[in-house]
């Protein structure tokens, strides 16, 4: 059993088998690596415009992706699910280029329109269209919804809008004006212009037309994105004081911090120093309390140890992540590539399941946690079972919907394989290796056999009001960062500035730490040893106010609207404050559980 060495002497005959072992399962890791990496990126090769190197006369492909309402960016459809109409050159079968497109309802289908590069096109006809009834009623939804679309040329995005509504009459754009700008053997910048604005009556023959012009540019092939930028939006000032208060906050904090373990520590040591020289008729007459009179319980087991485990673990993993991607689309620039920061996210998330295997199954098995396969379980899947559920429930309403963020069948077999056959195995080895090197006890303190009452306290002292209020400073380092990402996310604003994102972060895991230890301290002050939960808890209580946040901005800051998008966003804002506080309550636990062994390991215990 890989748990008995730890229970008897080891001799070299099972020191050599832990090697074969853990060679083994590190040929495994290495594997589910490469199949991952195999499953995520190797699609992306191959297409004839990743290259974007072109020879004069060269075909340019012009993809049609979604259309939707503005307001709603979420809410979108397939291009041709309006009664436009495709060129009249033949069409490329083409599918999904990798699963983080299918997954963020990307849907390419091939313009029809015959371009080259360098090759100027006179106002061409697409196709005539007649106005039935039926497709008069869409043009009409469109156009009052303020439907808008997106294509794409050489990877650069490109919007435009189906029509305009004046003097309660409705108009469609029926010309495509395309400015295409090139350097060298590459495409630099792409500009729509909707022209030609025609009356939507039914019976009328709409002629849908385009044209394209190219002309040369200086802007260099790496600098093509910056136009879809906005600094003025993300470099604020507004941006620049939230980072200098919250900067200030962890000034504030530290020393806060610093204040409780060097002067109010430093008394009580003095105080229970004094006490262990008294003779016992003196110290039971004394006037004891305090932190010093739990230790024989402070390091009991968390109750329901194996769910507090399971978030442990993936509150470590969760961390990695979010590190890892923004260390990444900083020397990256992930921003730029279609689908590639959710590409990214996956095969991190995938390759880091060792880590939270190592930190949930060593803390179980600390705890004495007895069924660690199923605890292994519980934490490989807890993340995963969150997101794929939210995700399929929202999937239902969008095959309601027709819409193109329904996600493919073939998608879903695709997660659900990486699930079962890369994040499950990486987990199991790291939950051997965490129970194996780190799942002895290791406290300054032995535990009572009997739990020690716990006495009446103030109401204010109650673990419940101290989680509620451990959240708020956490919350105020972040909020104003949380706008910006809000709108990168449900409005038209690439965000880029990854750099404030890891400053933020690091300030939110700082502020995390030092709130955490002085709730702890205050609780166990108390004489309440029920920390372990409660540090959690109450450094994952960040993740109600940001929920309530999304709330005020949802009412006040959007204008969404519908079933879909309703769903849509409270959804995925309830998934992404719950793994926010998982890291928040990781990262608390992490501070606390270092600050209880520090001052337990420093009173001398009769």
């Amino acid at each position: 059993m890989w748990c008995e060495p730890f229970g008897s002497k080891i001799d070299r005959t099972n020191i050599s088998k832990m090697r074969s072992s853990y060679s083994t399962l590190w040929r495994w890791w290495c594997w589910c690596v490469v199949a991952v990496t195999v499953s995520l990126i190797v699609t992306d090769v191959g297409a004839d415009e990743h290259n974007h190197m072109y020879e004069d006369h060269e075909e340019v492909v012009l993809w049609m992706n979604t259309v939707g309402p503005y307001h709603n960016r979420q809410e979108t459809y397939a291009y041709f699910s309006l009664p436009f109409c495709v060129g009249a050159k033949q069409s490329i079968n083409h599918y999904h280029e990798t699963m983080s497109e299918a997954l963020q309802g990307v849907e390419l289908e091939f313009s029809g329109y015959d371009i080259d590069f360098k090759d100027d096109i006179s106002p061409t006809e697409i196709c005539m269209v007649d106005l039935t009834e039926e497709k008069h009623k869409a043009f009409i939804y469109a156009v009052k919804n303020q439907y808008w679309y997106q294509m794409y040329i050489d990877d650069l995005p490109i919007w435009g809008v189906v029509g305009k509504e004046e003097d309660k009459k409705y108009y469609i754009y029926t010309h495509k004006k395309f400015d295409i700008s090139y350097n060298g053997k590459q495409i630099v910048d792409v500009t729509l212009t909707p022209e030609r604005k025609e009356l939507l009556r039914v019976g009328a023959k709409i002629k849908f037309t385009y044209e394209v012009n190219w002309k040369p540019s200086s802007v260099k092939f790496e600098d093509r994105f910056d136009k879809y930028l906005d600094p003025n939006f993300f470099q604020h000032r507004i941006h620049w004081f939230s980072i200098f208060n919250s900067f200030m906050m962890v000034i504030f904090l530290v020393g806060l911090v610093s204040m409780i373990l060097m002067r109010t520590l430093r008394k009580d040591y003095a105080r229970y120093s004094k006490d262990e020289e008294a003779d016992d008729m003196e110290r039971d007459l004394g006037d004891e309390y305090g932190w010093k009179q739990i230790h024989g319980d402070v390091f009991r087991p968390a109750s329901n140890v194996m769910l507090f485990s399971a978030l442990i673990g993936a509150g470590y993993q969760l961390t990695s992540v979010v590190l890892c991607v923004i260390t990444f689309a900083i020397l990256g620039e992930l921003y730029t590539e279609r689908g590639s920061m959710l590409s990214t996210t996956i095969f991190v998330y995938a390759a880091t399941s060792p880590i939270n295997g190592y930190f949930g199954g060593s803390l179980y098995a600390r705890m004495g946690g007895k069924q660690w396969i199923k605890q292994m379980l519980m934490s490989a899947f807890i993340v995963p079972a969150l997101v794929c559920g939210t995700a399929f429930f929202i999937n239902f309403i969008a095959i309601y919907y027709h819409a193109s963020r329904a996600i493919p069948f073939g998608t879903m077999v695709a997660v659900t394989c990486i699930c079962i056959f890369v994040i499950l195995p990486l987990t199991l080895i790291g939950t051997i290796v965490g129970r194996n090197l780190d799942g002895q006890p290791d406290y300054p303190c032995r535990v009572n056999a009997v739990p020690r009452p716990i006495p009446e306290k103030k109401w204010f002292m109650e673990p419940a009001v101290i989680i509620l209020l451990g959240g708020v400073l956490p919350f105020g380092s972040i909020f104003i960062e949380m706008y910006f990402i809000f709108t990168s996310f449900w409005a038209y604003k690439i965000y880029y500035v990854y750099g404030f994102m890891l400053l933020v972060f690091l300030i939110l895991i700082i502020v995390t730490v030092c709130v955490t230890i002085v709730c702890t301290y205050f609780l166990l002050n108390a004489e309440d040893y029920r920390w372990q939960w409660t540090s959690f808890m109450s450094a994952a209580s960040t993740s109600i106010y940001v929920y309530m946040y999304s709330f005020y901005y949802f009412f006040f800051k959007t204008k969404m609207y519908g079933l879909f998008q309703t769903a849509f966003y409270f959804g995925y804002m309830a998934l992404f404050s719950g793994a926010l506080g998982i890291i928040c309550g990781t990262v608390g636990y992490f501070g606390t559980n270092l600050f209880v062994r520090k001052i337990y390991s420093n009173v001398k215990i009769d």
